[in-house]
């Protein structure tokens, strides 16, 4: 399973030549559509409808989670405090990718931190 943090989902929104040709890759490879937490929109999103319109469609053809169960939030919390570093949405990105999945983000300080207390959670630069 392949997940976006905000710092992806903002570089797949760009429409650049390199979002588009990892976006046709992730195609290819069968890693699309990605997951997408609900609380990511919140780093995501500027909540102004001109300044989201391109994220918006990016997120259309995503799977946008909605429901984060107690369960998996409980293990973002635990991965938090273990890796004493990681915003709460971050922590909750690296749970719900456990275990085997991919996340892409920006931050790989923070990501790499979580994961390294995650059951084979891999973290790739976007």
């Amino acid at each position: 399973m392949l997940l976006l943090d905000s710092g992806a989902v903002s570089r797949l929104a760009e429409r650049s030549r390199r979002s588009v040709a990892l976006i046709a890759t992730l195609r290819t490879t069968g890693s699309w559509p990605p997951v997408v937490p609900a609380p990511v929109l919140i780093e995501a999103l500027h909540g102004h409808s001109g300044r989201d319109a391109q994220t918006n469609r990016l997120l259309k053809a995503c799977n946008v989670i909605e429901q984060v169960p107690e369960k998996l939030a409980r293990r973002a919390a635990l991965l938090r405090y273990l890796a004493r570093r990681g915003s709460a949405i971050d922590a909750l990105v690296v749970a719900m990718a456990e275990p085997g999945g991919t996340v892409l983000t920006s931050d790989l300080a923070d990501l790499r931190a979580l994961a390294a207390h995650a059951s084979d959670v891999l973290i790739e630069r976007i």
